[in-house]
């Protein structure tokens, strides 16, 4: 999606008592209610279905969402809803639009929704002053956001959702996260992004591999972040999954995968699109245009020899096949590349972002002639800063270029726990 242009959960009442944000911490923390016992998985939004709905009647909701703010029945939230007499005064898309037809870097603009007669509003790039009068204009004062995130710090969904909290915050409406698992697993890994290199791909500082679900991430931006900007929360809620676990990959959940974006089309696309997702801002095709998106990465002219070069380094969880492809859109379109496709063979020993830099070490001494960053520098938004490419530039190698952000990640790891949900 790149580019550059759980019957245990917290609630916190019928939206009543307030969790403040201001100064440097919370004024008051979140309360989180004991998770049942440990079954099949159940997303926040199947759980406030169960209930009717209930503790949103009654309110001006505005719902933030995509494709995947769906039941497991199949039914979107929004539909789920107005069935159950709660009908939403808005709803607003994020980047691919609230139904999820616009490629990546686009959206679907203002209209009215056809099945609902809801009016949708264009959220994607509009900072917190342009949502704020949005949810002013619609008289919103409660958002409710539900979208699958897939872990990785430039998947542009989690930066919608802080910007909305900080929309909120402004405009006095209570905020509601309807929690759903990390599809990757729960340790964060990789490099912190520094401030001077925010983006729309990365607007706070906070690792590549987060390993948060979207519910710990609003917890960690209102207590951590959210200060900074001078916001006050009126509320903030976070309808917590029932039966996952940090060490739950997507393919433990028993849950249906809903594409959160056209580029992401399998829970195998997610495992390594916090890696992969770095070639983006290389000249190499990250495999757009193909059927296995950021699974395949290649270019014209690149052969057997990258396959096995990274097969050598015996890197854990994961095997690399010499595919050759012709992408139909995104970079050499109907040119013939060469490369490698990644298949997991273990998710729990893999590192996405160790093997992607694996990649592009290797594939700068192999074929430096084809090889090169971005014009724009792009690979610096996506990493957080020009480290990693300045070092792989000089001829680092892997363990020294993984292990130059050891320090910042241990330091984020532990900041994060206080605002962990699940273990």
């Amino acid at each position: 999606m790149v580019s550059f242009n759980r019957r245990g959960f917290l609630v916190t009442g019928a939206l009543a008592t307030p969790l403040l944000t201001g100064g440097s911490a919370l004024a008051e923390p979140a309360r989180v209610l004991p998770a049942a016992s440990r079954g099949p998985v159940v997303t926040g939004a199947d759980i406030l279905a169960r209930q009717g709905w209930r503790s949103l009647a009654g309110r001006k909701v505005g719902v933030l969402s995509n494709p995947t703010g769906v039941l497991e029945n199949g039914d979107h939230i929004v539909d789920s809803m107005i069935a159950a007499g709660v009908r939403p005064v808005a709803a607003f898309g994020p980047e691919h639009g609230f139904r999820g037809s616009a490629q990546a870097g686009g959206s679907e603009g203002d209209y009215t929704d056809p099945r609902t007669g809801i009016a949708v509003y264009d959220a994607y790039g509009a900072d917190a002053a342009k949502l704020a009068g949005m949810f002013t204009k619609a008289g919103v004062d409660t958002v409710v956001f539900d979208i699958a995130d897939v872990g990785a710090r430039f998947y542009t969904y989690i930066w919608s959702m802080y910007t909305a909290m900080v929309a909120a915050g402004r405009t006095g409406a209570a905020f509601v996260v309807l929690d759903r698992p990390n599809p990757i697993g729960g340790k964060a890994y990789g490099p912190m992004l520094r401030p001077e290199f925010a983006s729309g791909v990365g607007l706070k500082p906070i690792v590549q591999q987060h390993g948060m679900t979207v519910g710990e991430l609003a917890k960690y931006f209102a207590a951590e972040l959210l200060p900074a900007e001078g916001v006050r929360l009126a509320d903030l809620q976070v309808v917590q999954t029932e039966g996952w676990r940090r060490d739950i990959f997507f393919a433990g959940t028993g849950l249906t995968w809903t594409p959160p974006s056209p580029n992401m089309p399998t829970a195998d696309t997610a495992l390594v699109y916090p890696g992969t997702g770095m070639f983006e801002g290389t000249v190499f095709s990250e495999g757009r245009g193909t059927t296995r998106p950021f699974e395949i990465i290649g270019a014209p002219g690149i052969d057997w020899r990258w396959r096995d070069e990274l097969t050598a380094l015996g890197l854990a969880g994961v095997r690399f096949r010499e595919t050759y492809f012709v992408p139909t859109f995104g970079k050499f379109v109907n040119q013939t590349c060469g490369g490698v496709q990644l298949t997991v063979t273990d998710p729990a020993s893999f590192d996405a972002i160790r093997t992607a830099v694996a990649m592009l070490v290797t594939a700068k001494k192999l074929h430096p002639d084809l090889f090169a960053w971005r014009a724009d520098n792009g690979i610096d938004k996506l990493t957080g800063s020009d480290r990693l490419r300045t070092m792989v530039d000089r001829g680092a190698g892997v363990d020294e270029i993984v292990g130059s952000w050891q320090a910042e990640l241990d330091e984020f790891t532990a900041r994060r726990r206080p605002h962990l949900l699940y273990w």
